[in-house]
């Protein structure tokens, strides 16, 4: 499978939502191109590269963050428009056959979707994500629990020679 092109965007604390100052979003474009079971090729592609605890549904459509795991999603099916890292964040527009690693603490948010979206979701495996909204809880407290969240190990797409390692730093533990 080709490495795709990746567009990196580096997101700090903006408000309430702590984001991640030390790895940035990545969007990987047409990772599986074609037709087909795309939600089964991505679960068996997570899952062959170490990440799991997975899921098919949708994203929320209000701001959430996880503060204990960093998340990977497929796009399976459809299209829509996210915004990333809270009201101020970026808004990027993805489709069937992308790919995107959300860092621990970056707020993601659901804008409009086709009828049809379906995503895949997947943790590097060992980790459990908690769930938050802006504003819940001690934002300091958050960060020091973002900051503990191990780098992964492997790209969910890509394994130990994808673009993750090299945009989050060549230094990943494992």
């Amino acid at each position: 499978m080709p490495t795709p092109h990746v567009e990196c965007h580096s997101l700090s604390a903006l408000g309430e939502v702590p984001n991640n100052p030390r790895c940035p979003l990545l969007l990987y474009r047409h990772v599986l191109a074609g037709e087909g079971d795309r939600a089964s090729a991505f679960e068996r592609l997570f899952a062959a590269n170490g990440w799991g605890n997975g899921w098919r549904d949708g994203i929320y459509d209000h701001h959430h963050f996880h503060t204990t795991a960093h998340e990977v999603l497929g796009i399976a099916a459809g299209t829509a428009a996210v915004r990333f890292g809270g009201e101020q964040g970026v808004t990027v527009e993805i489709q069937a056959g992308d790919l995107v690693v959300i860092p621990a603490g970056v707020a993601h948010r659901n804008l409009g979707a086709s009828d049809d979206f379906l995503v895949v979701g997947a943790y590097p495996v060992g980790t459990e994500p908690d769930m938050n909204r802006p504003g819940d809880g001690d934002l300091i407290a958050q960060q020091a629990r973002i900051a503990a969240v191990p780098l992964p190990t492997t790209d969910p797409a890509y394994g130990r020679d994808g673009p993750l390692l090299r945009a989050w730093g060549e230094g990943a533990e494992g």
